[in-house]
């Protein structure tokens, strides 16, 4: 299990069910890297600023990471981490390699229209 403050999915059935009972997913599947680590400390960051978004993290070295590393969306990627975007169990976006704060908050306001929260 990684070492992050994030929802964990362990399985692919905890997969499945993630994707399936929240309509706006985000999932970094990863290891605890040098360009992991960022990622998951933005996502920690922007979890209670966009409370319609599930943030989630997923051992890229389990046999059952195979369903976001096999993925279609995935075949070209070369760097970890994997970072998959789900809107009511779709894939909506995904990206490879380190992805600033920046990034990733333009991906959830498009994909999820995902209004931020000000604390």
């Amino acid at each position: 299990m990684l070492h992050t403050n994030l929802k964990h999915i362990l399985s692919k059935e905890d997969f499945e069910k993630t994707i399936s009972e929240n309509e706006n997913v985000m999932v970094c599947c990863g290891r605890m890297g040098p360009m992991c680590i960022p990622v998951y400390a933005a996502m920690t960051e922007m979890r209670n600023r966009y409370p319609n978004v599930v943030f989630a993290d997923m051992d890229f070295d389990i046999p059952d990471a195979a369903v976001i590393r096999n993925a279609p969306e995935a075949r070209s990627f070369m760097g970890l981490p994997f970072t998959f975007y789900y809107k009511n169990g779709k894939t909506v976006a995904a990206t490879t390699s380190i992805q600033s704060k920046d990034q990733i908050e333009n991906i959830l306001k498009k994909e999820f229209n995902s209004l931020l929260q000000e604390y």
